[in-house]
Order: structure tokens, then C-alpha cells, then sequence
């Protein structure tokens, strides 16, 4: 493997796991007040863009790196933006262990 591909990847693996932290953390205490919507909402739109620019080029890296991505913060937009009952809800339907 080169060092290209080792750079790529620990970028893409970076990518990918550091959302993973906070969708958990609104599942556990479904707290959504320090989100903000209008960066995730910009965020969800450039993973979008990213996606279809990988579909422009054939790039399966950028493909799935960037969907994975779009999904998990486009999770936390949602969660963010429903109502609490609704966000209670799934969070429940997710986690229903949690004691929140």
C-alpha cells in the first residue's frame, strides 16, 4: 500500500467516525440545543455535493466516504430539527436502554 492511499484512507476512516460521537451522544441524552442547524444544514448540503462529484468522477472512496458521512450528519440535522416528542421518540426506538 502507498502512502497516498494510507493518507486517503485515515482521512476518509477521520471522516467518517467523527460524527459518530455526537449522533450518539443525542441518541443517549436527546439533547439538541448546542447544535447548529444552519451549519449542519450547510454541512449536509456539501456532503451532498461531495457524493455527486465522486459519482461525476467514478470515485467509490469519495462515494461512500461521503455518503456515510451525509448520513450520520444528516441524522443529527434531523434530530435537531424535530420536535422533542418526535426526537424523543426515535431516540427511544434506537437506544431504548438509555435513561434520559
Amino acid at each position: 500500500m502507498d502512502w497516498v492511499t494510507i493518507v486517503g484512507s485515515a482521512a476518509a476512516l477521520c471522516s467518517m467516525v467523527s460524527f459518530g460521537p455526537q449522533a450518539w451522544r443525542i441518541i443517549r441524552t436527546r439533547d439538541t440545543a448546542a447544535i447548529s442547524a444552519v451549519t449542519y444544514s450547510v454541512t449536509v448540503c456539501g456532503f451532498v455535493l461531495w457524493v455527486c462529484y465522486g459519482l461525476l468522477l467514478g470515485q467509490w472512496p469519495i462515494i461512500v466516504t461521503n455518503s456515510v458521512c451525509f448520513l450520520l450528519a444528516g441524522f443529527i440535522l434531523v434530530m435537531k430539527l424535530l420536535p422533542r416528542r418526535k426526537r424523543e421518540a426515535l431516540a427511544d426506538a434506537l437506544d431504548p436502554n438509555s435513561d434520559a
